[in-house]
């Protein structure tokens, strides 16, 4: 009777916070959105037949299997890289310091690094950067021929002149759309190409005069020079001749471009690369993995960090005097040792992923909820949205108890036969 009395203060929570809203959960699981009306397993089969439903479905199976995986390997390998440097104590307090930030304000921080915009997102800006590098964009990517030029749009984003150019008759290739604040840093003023008998010359400018004036199709003083652009000279469809304009506009051609059209390629028109659509329909989901995985691999390296300060040093130098190489070592004595440990992480953060919500609905942008749907962001939805139906809901809820209780027994499990040992 003591005994019961101690226990009946917390049996009667854990009935009124767990047992009962399980409880009624499955009850009303099988009743419609009113709850007045009786449809059996059709909710059930609603979320079997419902395409969103699917998507929240797989992507948590994704989560399942990427995730803790993930957030486990790294935590193994930072653990074991920094348990005999002296910073590692510095390092191990930088991984581990995303834990003390709420899933909301991390949310709010990778909506932020995974902006499109490469001005204000750190990934987009760092991947911009790389691309640029070794493939430089388009200073003039709204460049285009303006009225009555002799110049007229090709195939591929291209412009070609309209007739052939001659030897000793400068060509000029006007183009307008660039405004003045786009030109590049640098930019000169265009001058006329001379003339050479033996030559093909040219010159590709700015046709705008600003304030208004000038000439159309001819170089006026005030007007800027498109420098650095690359020039064809074609033949019968081929390239017989390339040239790069100077800083003033010019161009010069061997005798071989005689009698060819001039052509303006369109790598000089291409837009400036803008970087991955992190948030997009096909990356969304491992976006917010990744800010998963940045959360948690420092609650993975601290928890496994301490099983390796436990590992015997006698095995492991035991094996190096043997002549075991460090992977050897890692891979033959200190993961399995670390074995129930990792499957300790790896349970707890798979029983974790499967309610994560916050995340998802932080990060992912209205446009791509669906393509980002997990089963705890969807209970939510179909249970408090615009067109909520508590009765799907409650059958949402149930399959998630029901995904969710063979990981907690198998942890129940472990814990029993390690009490036993």
């Amino acid at each position: 009777m003591i005994a019961a009395a101690f226990l009946l203060p917390a049996l009667v929570l854990l009935g009124a916070l767990v047992v009962q809203p399980i409880g009624y959960s499955v009850f009303r699981s099988f009743f419609d959105r009113s709850g007045s009306t009786f449809v059996g397993a059709d909710n059930y089969h609603e979320i079997l037949a419902n395409d969103t439903i699917r998507t929240a479905l797989k992507n948590t199976a994704l989560w399942v299997v990427l995730a803790p995986t993930t957030a486990t390997a790294l935590g193994l390998i930072f653990a074991v890289l920094t348990e005999r440097v002296r910073w590692g104590t510095a390092f191990k307090l930088l991984v581990f310091m995303p834990m003390a930030i709420s899933m909301l304000a991390s949310g709010i921080i990778f909506r932020l690094v995974y902006d499109h915009d490469p001005d204000r997102g750190v990934a987009n800006a760092v991947w911009v950067g790389v691309h640029d590098t070794f493939a430089e964009s388009s200073a003039f990517p709204k460049a285009r021929p303006g009225r009555d030029s002799p110049l007229v749009p090709a195939e591929g984003g291209a412009f070609v002149t309209r007739d052939p150019v001659r030897a000793g008759a400068p060509a000029l290739l006007p183009l307008v759309g660039v405004a003045p604040e786009d030109l590049p840093g640098g930019t000169r003023t265009a001058r006329a190409a001379g003339s050479d008998p033996q030559k093909v010359t040219g010159t590709v400018w700015q046709d705008f005069t600003r304030g208004g004036g000038g000439t159309t199709n001819t170089v006026d003083p005030a007007e800027s020079a498109f420098a650095g652009m690359r020039v064809e000279a074609v033949k019968d469809g081929k390239v017989v001749e390339t040239a790069t304009t100077r800083a003033d506009g010019t161009f010069l051609m061997s005798a071989k471009a005689d009698g060819a059209l001039i052509r303006l390629p369109a790598s000089n028109f291409q837009e400036a690369y803008a970087g991955v659509q992190w948030l997009g329909p096909a990356l969304v989901t491992p976006a917010v993995i990744g800010a998963y995985v940045w959360m948690w691999a420092g609650f993975a390296m601290v928890l496994i960090g301490a099983g390796l300060a436990a590992v015997p040093r006698e095995l492991l130098e035991a094996a190096r005097v043997d002549g075991a190489n460090e992977w050897q070592v890692f891979r033959r004595i200190t993961v399995p040792l670390l074995a129930p440990l990792l499957v300790v992480v790896l349970v707890t953060l798979v029983i974790n992923v499967m309610k994560i919500f916050d995340l998802v609905f932080v990060i992912a942008p209205g446009a791509v909820q669906d393509d980002a749907n997990v089963l705890a962001l969807q209970l939510y939805r179909t249970s408090f949205g615009t067109d909520a139906d508590p009765g799907l809901g409650s059958a949402i809820a149930v399959l998630l108890l029901v995904l969710v209780v063979p990981v907690m027994l198998v942890n129940i499990r472990r814990l029993r036969k390690e009490r036993s040992r």
